[in-house]
C-alpha cells in the first residue's frame, strides 16, 4: 500500500505539472491526506508486529517483562502488571472448576473497578468469550442483554445496586448461574453463588495456553452491545481479530508503553473497553481508571497521576469547561485527547483553555466496518473523505442521498445509490471488506435476527454484488473534504454518551394500559450534545392524561429505563402519526420538538423533584433547560 500511495501523490503532481510546493498550493487539502496517509504507514507497520497476536497472550508478555510496573492506578490505588496477572489467574482456575471453558460465553457486569479488567483477563485464559453488560440497565433490557450471547453464566461484581438488578429478573433468567462478587457465601441470595470464596480458595498460578490451543482470529473475544437501530440491545461480535484492531486504535496518537491513559469512560462500551482498556493491554501501558465521571475532579485527577493520554466523548468536556476557570487549566503532562462527540461550538475553547496539543476526534461503531479519524486538529471535523483518499480505495466509504423516514438511501434509475455533493448531508456507508466476505458465508454484525443483520446491510450499492454497512449516521463534507456529524436517523438517538433504542422505549411507555402508541424519537437541547428522549404518546380514550396517569408514567420509566433513556418530553397527540403505509412519521414530530410555538398539544416534562410528568409552560423552559438534565 505504501507504493500504492506513493504512485498516486505522483501521479497527482504529475498530472498537474508543477512542483511539490506548487501542487500543495493548487491543492491545499492534500496536505491533511499525506498526514492521514503517513498515519497509515506506521499502523501498518505496527499492526504487522500484532496482527496473529491474541490480546491475552500479549497481557501475559507484559506481565513476564515488567511485572511491578503500573498497568491501573485506580481510587489513590496502583495494580501492578504482576497483581493483575495473579488475581486473573485466579479466577481463570476458579471458573475451569465450575466446568466452563473454551468456546462457552460468559457475562459480566461489574462496574469500573479493576476487577472487571482482572475477570475479563481471567475469562480470556480461559478462551471464553465475554459478554460485557451496561451495569445501568434494568428489567426486561437486562434480562434480554444476558440471555441474548446465550451464556453459561453471569459473573455480577460488587454492589447492592447491581445485586438488586439481577435479583429483579432472577424469574427470567432461566436457572441461569449467578456468580457475585464482593460477597461472602452467608450474604449471597438464595439462588445465586458467591465467587469470593472461590477466588481465594484457587491457586495464582498462570493456565497454559495449550487450553486456547484452539483460538483462532475468528474466535469470539467478547460482545459489546448496541441499541443497532431497533429493539433491545444487541450484541456486536468482537472477533479475536477485531479485539486486536480496536487495540491499535490508540495508535493513531501514537501511544507507547510510557503512556498513561485516563479513562472515565464505562469499559462495557467499545471506547473505555474496547480502544482504552484494548489498547492499554496492547502497548504495555498504564490506565488510570475513574469509576465514575467528576468535573471537579477531572484536571487534578489527570495532574495527580501523570495522564498523558485522555480519552473522552463531547459531554465530557462540556461539563469540565463549565467548572470554573483555574490558574492550572493548562498545567499537566497530556500531549493528546482522544475520543468523539466533541463539537464545534467548544472545541477551539477546550483546545485553548486546558493546552492540549492534539485533540484527536474518530468517528466508529462497535459493528462497523471501519473508521474515521481527524488527527489536524479541525474544529468539529470526525475524518477525510477526498478525491485523493477515494481513488487510492475507490468506494470504500460513501456519503449517500437517504430517506429520512425509512434511514435507507435512496436510488437512482438503475437502481444505485446516489452521492452527495460537498456541502449536501449524506448517509455515511462504508463497504464490507472482501475478507469479511470470504471468510464467513452470511455477514453477521449482531448476536440477533437475520432481518436485524440484514438491515444494516446495502447490497448492490454501486455495482452488482458489492455490500455496504449503512451507520445510519449522517454526515456533511466541506471544500476541504473534512467530514462533520450532521444527524443520526432511524431508531437511534445518542444521549449521555449512550445509545437509546426509541423502539424500546416505546415498548416499555406502551405497558401502560392508557397508552395506545408512543413514538419516541430524539431532540437537540441547548449547550447539550447529542439529543434528549421524547415521546409523542397518544391515549386509548381521549387526550387528556390525569395526573395520576403522569405519575404512573414517571414511575415506570425510573423503575424500567436507564436513566439516560427515560423520555425528559411528553408531547399528547389527539391522533398517532403515521405514514401512508401505517408506519409511525418522526420527522416533523422532530423538527418541531418541544418548541412551543410550534406545538399545540399538550407537552410535559420529566419532573425529577415531583417524580412526575409536569406541564411544559414558557415559564417552565428557561429553568428546566438549564437545569442538569
Amino acid at each position: 500500500m505504501p507504493g500504492m500511495l506513493d504512485k498516486v501523490l505522483i501521479g497527482t503532481a504529475g498530472a498537474a505539472g508543477l512542483g511539490v510546493v506548487a501542487w500543495q498550493t493548487t491543492f491545499p487539502w492534500i496536505k491533511y491526506d499525506i498526514q492521514l496517509m503517513k498515519l497509515g504507514k506506521y499502523l501498518m507497520k505496527i499492526r504487522e508486529e500484532v496482527m496473529n497476536s491474541f490480546l491475552i497472550d500479549l497481557f501475559e508478555t507484559h506481565a513476564d517483562k515488567q511485572p511491578k510496573k503500573a498497568m491501573l492506578i485506580f481510587e489513590d490505588s496502583v495494580y501492578t502488571y504482576e497483581f493483575m496477572e495473579l488475581q486473573a489467574n485466579r479466577v481463570a482456575n476458579a471458573v475451569r472448576c465450575l466446568g466452563l471453558g473454551f468456546g462457552d460465553t460468559v457475562a459480566m457486569m461489574i462496574h469500573n473497578e479493576p476487577a472487571f479488567i482482572w475477570t475479563f483477563l481471567g475469562l480470556q485464559k480461559l478462551g471464553i468469550s465475554v459478554a460485557f453488560i451496561n451495569f445501568n440497565l434494568r428489567t426486561k433490557p437486562l434480562s434480554h442483554s444476558i440471555l441474548a450471547c446465550d451464556p453459561k453464566a453471569i459473573i455480577v461484581g460488587h454492589g447492592l445496586d447491581l445485586l438488586h438488578a439481577v435479583s429483579d429478573i432472577l424469574d427470567d433468567l432461566e436457572g441461569l448461574p449467578i456468580y457475585i462478587q464482593g460477597c461472602t457465601d452467608s450474604d449471597v441470595p438464595q439462588g445465586m453463588n458467591g465467587l469470593d470464596s472461590l477466588m481465594a480458595q484457587s491457586l495464582p498460578v498462570r493456565i497454559d495456553r495449550s487450553v486456547r490451543k484452539d483460538m483462532t482470529m475468528e474466535s469470539i473475544l467478547c460482545y459489546i452491545y448496541t441499541s443497532g437501530t431497533t429493539g433491545l440491545p444487541k450484541p456486536a461480535f468482537i472477533s479475536q481479530g477485531k479485539g486486536t484492531g480496536i487495540s491499535l486504535v490508540l495508535q493513531a496518537v501514537k501511544l507507547s508503553a510510557e503512556d498513561v491513559v485516563y479513562t472515565c469512560l464505562p469499559l462495557y462500551h467499545s471506547s473505555g473497553g474496547g480502544i482504552g482498556l484494548f489498547g492499554v493491554i496492547e502497548r504495555g501501558a498504564t490506565m488510570i481508571l475513574v469509576g465514575k465521571f467528576s468535573a471537579r475532579n477531572f484536571w487534578s485527577d489527570c495532574r495527580k497521576y501523570g495522564a498523558t493520554v485522555i480519552q473522552y466523548i463531547g459531554e465530557i468536556f462540556r461539563y469540565v469547561l463549565a467548572q470554573p476557570p483555574h490558574e492550572l487549566d493548562g498545567v499537566h503532562n497530556i500531549r493528546a485527547a482522544m475520543g468523539n462527540g466533541l463539537r464545534k461550538d467548544i472545541f477551539k475553547a477546550v483546545q485553548e483553555r486546558f493546552k492540549i496539543p492534539l485533540i484527536c476526534e474518530f468517528f466508529g461503531a462497535t459493528e462497523g466496518m471501519t473508521m474515521l479519524i481527524n488527527i489536524a486538529n479541525r474544529p468539529g471535523a470526525i475524518g477525510r473523505l477526498s478525491p485523493l483518499l477515494s481513488k487510492i480505495d475507490p468506494d470504500v466509504k460513501a456519503l449517500v442521498k437517504f430517506d429520512y423516514t425509512t434511514a435507507q438511501p435512496l436510488r437512482d434509475k438503475n437502481g444505485r445509490c446516489i452521492k452527495v455533493k460537498i456541502g449536501e448531508p449524506g448517509l455515511f456507508l462504508s463497504k464490507v471488506p472482501d475478507l469479511i466476505r470470504q471468510t464467513k458465508e452470511t455477514v453477521h454484525v449482531y448476536k440477533a435476527s437475520e432481518e436485524a443483520n440484514e438491515k444494516k446491510l446495502v447490497r448492490n450499492a454501486f455495482v452488482d454484488g458489492d455490500l455496504y454497512f449503512n451507520y445510519g449516521d449522517v454526515f456533511s463534507l466541506d471544500k476541504d473534504y473534512f467530514l462533520y456529524f450532521h444527524d443520526r436517523i432511524g431508531d437511534t438517538f445518542r444521549w449521555k454518551g449512550e445509545n437509546v433504542s426509541t423502539t424500546e422505549v416505546a415498548n416499555v411507555l406502551s405497558l401502560l394500559p392508557f397508552i395506545s402508541d408512543a413514538n419516541v424519537y430524539g431532540v437537540q437541547v441547548p449547550g447539550h450534545d447529542g439529543r434528549a428522549g421524547m415521546a409523542a404518546i397518544t391515549l386509548k380514550e381521549g387526550n387528556k392524561m390525569t395526573e395520576a396517569q403522569l405519575k404512573q408514567l414517571y414511575q415506570l420509566c425510573e423503575d424500567d429505563l436507564a436513566s439516560y433513556a427515560r423520555p425528559l418530553f411528553l408531547r399528547v397527540l389527539s391522533q398517532a402519526v403515521l405514514t401512508s403505509t401505517f408506519k409511525q412519521q418522526k420527522f416533523n414530530l422532530v423538527q418541531e420538538g418541544y418548541d412551543l410555538t410550534k406545538v399545540t398539544d399538550p407537552l410535559y416534562y420529566h419532573n425529577s423533584s415531583a417524580q412526575t410528568y409536569s406541564p411544559l409552560t414558557a415559564q417552565v423552559l428557561p429553568t428546566f433547560l438549564q437545569s442538569k438534565l
